[in-house]
Formats: structure tokens, C-alpha cells, sequence
């Protein structure tokens, strides 16, 4: 399974000496619903298993190897993510890991254009200064979604 390695990996769940902690972008409602998400060293809700906050899991989380550039409407990803070889061979494959993550991720960011941009602003931020981010290839958002 694809992202089977993450609860080995951990990176997108710890933060590298000498960097500042990491204040996890939250929606509106998961603001509400969380207060606040911050990763000092290694995450308080990272398990054996990975994360153990479930359906409680920030987006930002889920949407990691990704990230979204809200202003080029462009999916990048982090560069040191071991899967991400995997993952962009597995967006070729109808019915894959990779394809049924980014079709979530798609449409999930849909909604967040109209209803909470200034997330998807505050997150790509975020993602830009701990991450060596790519642009992701042959990947976009529908045109007719567009603005």
C-alpha cells in the first residue's frame, strides 16, 4: 500500500533540528473544531501507526506529499517525500492509491477555493518554507472549476 511507509517515514510529522516549530494550517472549520495544530519536534497525535487523529486529521496533513499554489492554481510536492516517485507513477494508473488521494485532494481544494481561500493562501506559505517543493506533472484542477 502506498502510504503504508508514512507510519515508518514520519517527515511530514517532525520537524528538523534547528527549525522553528510548525503551526499546521487549519480550515475555518477545523479551527473551530481543533483550536490549533502545532508541531514543536514530533507531532502529539503521531502513533505507532502514523496519526492518530482519524477523521479529526487536518486537511494540510492529508494533503501532504501535495501542496496547492492557489494563485497558479498548480499542484506542487515536497521533493524529499520518499513516496513521491511512487505516487506520480501511480497517478498514471486508473484505481490507484495515488489517483484515488489526488482525486480527494481535488475536490476537497474545489470547495476550499469558494469557501475558505485564505486557508489555501496561509497553507501554500506555510509549505513554501518547510518544504522543498516541485510542481506536480500532468496534474490540474478542471477548467471549468476555474474563476
Amino acid at each position: 500500500m502506498l502510504f503504508d511507509h508514512c507510519a515508518e517515514c514520519k517527515r511530514c510529522c517532525t520537524i528538523d533540528d534547528g527549525h522553528p516549530p510548525l503551526e499546521v494550517s487549519l480550515t475555518r472549520l477545523e479551527k473551530k473544531k481543533l483550536g490549533s495544530v502545532c508541531i514543536e519536534k514530533n507531532c502529539e497525535h503521531l502513533g505507532d501507526q502514523g496519526c492518530t487523529m482519524g477523521e479529526d486529521k487536518p486537511f494540510a496533513c492529508s494533503l501532504y506529499p501535495l501542496s496547492f499554489d492557489p494563485s497558479r492554481r498548480q499542484f506542487m510536492y515536497d521533493t524529499e517525500c520518499p513516496l513521491m516517485p511512487t505516487y506520480i507513477r501511480q497517478l498514471k494508473q486508473v484505481g490507484s492509491e495515488a489517483q484515488a488521494h489526488f482525486s480527494l485532494v481535488q475536490s476537497a481544494i474545489l470547495g476550499l477555493e469558494r469557501k475558505d481561500p485564505a486557508f489555501l493562501r496561509q497553507n501554500f506559505s506555510i509549505d513554501e518554507d518547510y518544504f522543498d517543493l516541485k510542481k506536480l506533472p500532468h496534474t490540474s484542477l478542471p477548467k471549468e472549476a476555474q474563476k
